[in-house]
């Protein structure tokens, strides 16, 4: 029997735990016609929470409506990529060779020649020809009364320029009255990053999803389910301890749910004892995946604050945590309001912070010191 369960990156689970109403929100955006509110629209959440399968579980809805569907990662380059994509040629937008030119200088013995070499064609030029693919191909689609779902994983302001030409281009198809839909992911700091831009306001008015942990009934219905179906079994202590060691976070359903369907290798049968390694097991992946990426994009300071909050077992006052330090209080809080933005930690009450991500405590109880050795600027 094949693993159910696929944590891997970017991969789509075969259930799409606690989304039903966001998925049922898009099947309406499409349904609905052009203008509807969902057809712009952007995903946000911290590491692991699902935005990526959410994206991908977007472009299934789609091309079951016979939709074309592309979907990109906002690294460099990506807007010559959809481009390409759109029209199935290698369509070069990023500049233009323009000739050498002689002028004659009016009251000197000479004449200068220079070469005007390349202008980069930013951003209209680029906005017009991504508009342009993507009227072309609308126009043989929405011949078939079909559209056009443009997905964008991984948005971060680093790549303002092309964000700018794609979002003025898709801004016009929508004026158009295309039958045209785009939705868009990332961090929370990096999509707010984007939002802010002055050139970006347009972007500002999509309709905002934000991910966050699957309440523990859901979970433990969805472990039941996904592993009676599958051909095991698992009694009512195997998928409470199952669904109480994810604290509701998506990727460790899927990380624990493998290695407990791993784990029980040719039994019918996932025992307490092999749920209790599947887990420990599922906590070390996390630590590899999420939290060690999470941790090492932080500055010196940023980890000083996290260990600082690992200390404590629950809930850290932010007094404490200053105290700790060894700062004034202004001073931990510029950190503590970074660490927010990048969706690390939380404050569940005035005056207190906790980690947003299961198990980072323990995490950095453990490897803290290893990354603050190796990594991290003021």
């Amino acid at each position: 029997m094949a693993n159910p369960f696929k944590p891997t990156a970017g991969m789509t689970p075969p259930v799409l735990i606690g989304r039903e109403d966001d998925l049922e929100e898009f099947e309406m955006a499409l349904d609905n016609g052009v203008g509807d509110l969902g057809r712009l629209a952007y995903v946000t959440g911290p590491r692991g929470i699902g935005k990526t399968a959410l994206l991908n579980a977007y472009g299934d809805i789609a091309r079951a409506r016979k939709w074309d569907v592309i979907d990109e990662t906002a690294d460099q380059g990506f807007l010559d990529r959809l481009v390409e994509a759109l029209t199935n040629a290698k369509t070069k937008v990023r500049s233009v060779e323009l000739p050498t030119v002689r002028m004659d200088l009016g009251g000197t013995p000479v004449g200068v020649s220079t070469s005007l070499g390349s202008i980069s064609l930013e951003p209209t030029q680029r906005a017009l020809t991504f508009r342009r693919a993507a009227g072309q191909r609308l126009d043989t689609l929405e011949k078939k009364n079909r559209g056009l779902l443009i997905t964008l994983d991984e948005v971060q302001a680093s790549d303002i320029t092309e964000l700018r030409a794609l979002a003025t281009g898709m801004q016009h198809l929508i004026r158009e009255r295309r039958n045209v839909a785009f939705v868009f992911a990332g961090l929370p700091s990096m999509v707010e990053d984007v939002l802010n831009d002055s050139v970006l306001t347009f972007l500002r008015r999509a309709n905002r999803t934000v991910l966050s942990g699957i309440p523990i009934p859901e979970v433990h219905h969805a472990f039941r389910t996904i592993i009676t179906s599958n051909g095991k079994q698992a009694s009512d202590e195997v998928l409470d301890a199952l669904s109480a060691s994810t604290r509701g976070y998506p990727f460790m359903i899927q990380l624990v749910g493998y290695w407990a369907w791993a784990y029980t290798k040719g039994s019918n049968v996932i025992t307490l004892e092999t749920t209790q390694k599947a887990i420990r097991r599922a906590q070390r992946g996390l630590g590899d995946m999420v939290h060690a990426p999470e941790i090492d994009g932080l500055s010196s300071m940023q980890k000083e604050y996290l260990l600082a909050m690992a200390q404590d077992d629950g809930p850290s006052a932010t007094a404490e945590i200053a105290k700790r330090l060894d700062r004034d209080i202004h001073y931990a809080n510029v950190y503590r309001t970074q660490l927010i933005k990048e969706d690390v930690i939380y404050s569940p009450a005035w005056g207190q912070v906790d980690f947003k991500l299961p198990y980072m405590r323990d995490y950095l109880r453990e490897h803290g010191a290893y990354h603050f050795l190796h990594s991290g600027t003021e």
